[in-house]
């Protein structure tokens, strides 16, 4: 069983600053608090609450720092793009718009790295020379310029170590080697 904590002057002092305006509900009354000590207020009461009010910085939760994208293993590619290496898994996103690409790709990350694959094939579809009006769902091309944004993104980023664009034989410029972070200690 935990023992109560002793507030602290300041502490006493900052509470009944903040409730100096309540009124209790009906019938309630206000809690008793023990009596804030002068010899450890030497400020008037006004300038101390707004001091411990400023010196005080609500927590801020730090979130953990990801390692920067690095650029896949120069020996690891081109074994790869040789084919002595095969794709762990691959996915094709083109052809599809951009929120159902968005939520096949986070899928298929989430499963690759779950799965324990190491490097995966993400094809995008280079885009076409069609006409589209710039701002459009419809845009040609627009996966292949979103699709290395969600890597990066913060969602996605904690399972990717890095990407780059895929050479000729696997699609080229419509498709991205993605390095998959490996599964540590979990089941």
């Amino acid at each position: 069983m935990k023992r109560a904590r002793h507030l602290k002057p300041e502490e006493i002092e900052l509470w009944l600053h903040v409730v100096r305006d309540v009124a209790p509900m009906k019938g309630r009354q206000l809690p008793e608090l023990p009596a804030v000590p002068e010899t450890a207020v030497q400020e008037k009461p006004e300038s101390l609450a707004r001091a411990t009010a400023a010196a005080y910085t609500p927590p801020v939760e730090k979130k953990p720092k990801l390692p920067p994208l690095v650029p896949i293993e120069k020996k690891l590619r081109q074994r790869v793009s040789r084919g002595q290496r095969p794709v762990d898994m691959a996915i094709d996103l083109h052809g599809m718009r951009q929120v159902e690409a968005h939520s096949a790709l986070t899928r298929f990350i989430h499963r690759a790295h779950h799965a324990g694959a190491s490097i995966v094939l993400v094809v995008t579809g280079k885009g076409g020379d069609g006409e589209a009006s710039i701002g459009h769902e419809n845009e040609r091309g627009v996966l292949r310029r979103v699709v290395p944004h969600w890597l990066a993104d913060a969602g996605l980023r904690r399972f990717v170590i890095g990407y780059e664009t895929a050479p000729r034989g696997h699609g080229g410029d419509g498709a991205l080697y993605v390095r998959i972070r490996r599964a540590r200690g979990e089941t």
